[in-house]
């Protein structure tokens, strides 16, 4: 009952403890530049394989400006996590809900130093919803489960990018992490805290989830804006009117008793990142940094719809993958 307690309670915490195969953990951490032009998505991780030689910690970095993926592979004794809070040692890097500290070098790639976090949004827990998968959080037997560490903050310290010295001071950064058995079948999942309005930011989500022999849709969706956070998921009275994907946009719509939440992302060209089975890191996920998404978001339980934020969201992560069809059918 007490690993059940803390790893539903503190979802941005390891938990991998004592774990069998197959299990996978991630931590994406998104850091963006002041000027925009520096644009970087940190992924630390750890599989743990039924086959042992595959067993290893990870980390991988996108280069959200050029498409450039990096995967640095480590040992599994060069993997640490702290028991108590989201404290994680990958070889010589660190990761932590307050900063990330990198000293990354392969292939003639290298990426190093400290960036701080101010002022993180953390997705609120509590015992009926423990974060963002809401009562799902609670049913040890998921395929795949989702926290997020922090929905908007500002950045402050430098890396060095391939021995150019990029200063984050005033850039935005985000995140976010899974962790389980495998990457679903089919998923798609968009991001985006660069609006024109600051502390501004969304996270949406959807993709299949297996219940036996049988799957369904699920989706959550979380739009912070002006110090309230909008939920539109599975476990609560959202409904979907709408979800189109094709090879130039997504187009999402959905509903509760007082608000109307329509998306409208415009892909972009990525990256290949590695992805978790239940058995190895496969080189398959593509992801975008340079989507962007239109964001509408109106009050529908007055007399009168009220529009209480239209923007359109830069610098957009965007991953659309798997069986899209048995997705969007579902």
């Amino acid at each position: 009952m007490f690993n059940i307690l803390q790893s539903a309670l503190y979802p941005e915490r390891y938990h991998g403890f004592d774990k069998e195969p197959p299990f996978f953990e991630g931590w994406y951490y998104k850091v963006v530049d002041p000027s925009e032009q520096t644009r970087l998505a940190v992924i630390a991780g750890v599989l743990l394989s039924p086959d042992k030689s595959k067993q290893h910690a990870f980390v991988q970095v996108l280069n959200g400006q050029t498409g450039v993926a990096t995967y640095h592979s480590y040992p599994m004794q060069k993997f640490w996590a702290a028991r108590d809070k989201l404290d994680v040692r990958i070889g010589p890097n660190r990761f932590t809900a307050d900063y990330l500290a990198l000293d990354l070098e392969e292939d003639g790639q290298s990426l190093s130093g400290t960036v701080r976090f101010v002022g993180t949004t953390p997705w609120p827990v509590t015992l009926t919803s423990p974060g963002i998968m809401g009562w799902y959080g609670w049913l040890p037997f998921m395929e795949c489960f989702h926290g997020i560490v922090s929905l908007d903050h500002t950045l402050r310290g430098t890396l060095a990018l391939n021995g150019k010295q990029v200063d984050f001071m005033g850039g935005r950064g985000y995140v976010e992490k899974d962790w389980g058995k495998s990457f679903p079948s089919g998923y798609l999942w968009m991001q985006s805290n660069h609006f024109e309005e600051a502390g501004t930011s969304l996270t949406a989500a959807a993709a299949i989830i297996p219940w036996g022999q049988n799957a369904s849709r699920g989706f959550v969706i979380g739009f912070w804006h002006d110090g309230e956070l909008y939920c539109f998921a599975t476990y609560t009275d959202a409904k979907e009117d709408m979800l189109e994907v094709d090879d130039e946009q997504v187009r999402w719509s959905l509903k509760n008793q007082r608000y109307r939440l329509e998306l409208q992302a415009d892909r972009a060209a990525g990256g290949l990142l590695h992805g978790p089975t239940r058995t190895e890191m496969h080189k398959r996920l593509s992801e975008t940094m340079q989507a962007s998404v239109d964001v509408r978001l109106t009050s529908i339980d007055g007399i009168q719809e009220e529009v209480i934020f239209a923007g359109v969201g830069r610098n957009a992560g965007l991953e659309v993958y798997g069986d899209l069809e048995r997705l969007l059918a579902l």
